[in-house]
């Protein structure tokens, strides 16, 4: 990987008073610059991450290909990742991409830790097919190392369409591991979209990857998350959603509500306010002193994907058996929780 400049030290910022992710992050070199996006390289120490959660994840490991992620989604619940490498701007997330090095070596190492049955989330706080990859294919290199692997449980959650770009790799895992592609998929509508995920594919070049992902024969469904109120938590955007999930023969389509921490709400609310302002009142209700939503509207959304999901005939039971090997619904609603 060619680096072209130093990120500079600045003195009100001493190299000497970092540590850990902090100081790795701040000796990383500047790799490229444009669309007010850099990336910069990053020394990783370990690849291969134990989720030790209270709220009971159902996957073991999780793998982030990168640091930050340039879709540059209102609703993003990592952005606070990158507080621990001294970065609390929430706009530095989308801006200051770290792209991990040493990453086939590293999970080839690590990979012995992995007992029978435990599985393995790909892009849990971060996109693993983000512009970045097409330039520095960390991803690939991921997916290359785990198809000399077999009896794994693997799952990979994007927006992007560039996950067909390894749609032969991904066969090729299948062969010997479990494997499923999730495409997060919130509205069918472009233009809401747009203003929601700015810099994401449209959702129907997602919808189309989960087509061709199903075609090729990699097991393949829709997370529409988050889903969020007064917003994208119609009848007829979920139906739209699940409607289209049907057409391009999803294995399974599941939703979740929206949670909101400290770090997305400083990005969330004032995107509230530019777009949805009779909205913020609401919202601020809703979230003033917790994360997430009451249970009785999840309860209601549960209720009325239930029924979408029959009247569309998406079986139930793909949707539990792609929960249980890679759910990554819970990891985007409880990693962070």
């Amino acid at each position: 990987m060619a680096n072209t400049s130093w990120l500079p030290i600045l003195p009100s910022s001493p190299l000497s008073g970092l540590t850990g992710i902090a100081r790795l992050a701040a000796q990383g070199e500047s790799l490229r610059e444009g669309h007010d996006v850099e990336y910069f390289d990053l020394e990783s120490r370990s690849l291969l991450n134990r989720c030790a959660s209270r709220r009971g994840l159902p996957f073991a490991w999780a793998i982030n290909p990168y640091r930050g992620c340039e879709f540059a989604c209102k609703y993003c619940y990592a952005r606070y990742t990158h507080e621990f490498m001294e970065l609390r701007d929430p706009a530095d997330f989308e801006r200051k991409i770290f792209v991990k090095q040493h990453t086939a070596e590293l999970l080839r190492r690590e990979l012995r830790k992995v007992k029978p049955g435990e599985e393995i989330a790909i892009g849990t706080a971060t996109d693993p097919y983000q512009p970045a990859e097409r330039r520095y294919e960390v991803t690939r290199a991921i997916l290359e190392e785990l198809a000399r692997h077999q009896g794994l449980e693997l799952g990979i959650v994007t927006k992007s369409n560039l996950v067909v770009r390894d749609v032969e790799l991904l066969r090729e895992i299948g062969r010997r591991n479990r494997i499923f592609v999730n495409l997060t998929i919130t509205t069918m509508d472009a233009d809401l979209a747009r203003i929601l995920e700015p810099r994401a594919p449209r959702p129907d070049l997602r919808m189309e990857t989960v087509r061709q992902l199903n075609l090729a024969g990699v097991a393949s469904g829709v997370l529409c998350c988050p889903v969020m109120p007064g917003i994208t938590d119609s009848h007829k955007n979920l139906e739209s959603v699940v409607e289209a999930a049907a057409a391009a023969s999803a294995r399974y389509v599941a939703a979740n509500p929206l949670f909101l921490k400290p770090c997305s709400a400083a990005v969330f609310l004032p995107f509230l306010q530019e777009h949805f302002p009779h909205l913020v009142d609401s919202y601020r209700e809703r979230f003033g002193d917790r994360a997430f939503l009451s249970p009785a509207y999840g309860k209601r959304i549960a209720l009325l994907m239930t029924s979408l999901r029959r009247k569309h005939g998406i079986p139930a039971e793909n949707l539990h058996a792609s929960l249980r090997t890679h759910p990554p619904l819970a990891a985007q609603l409880t990693l962070f929780g």
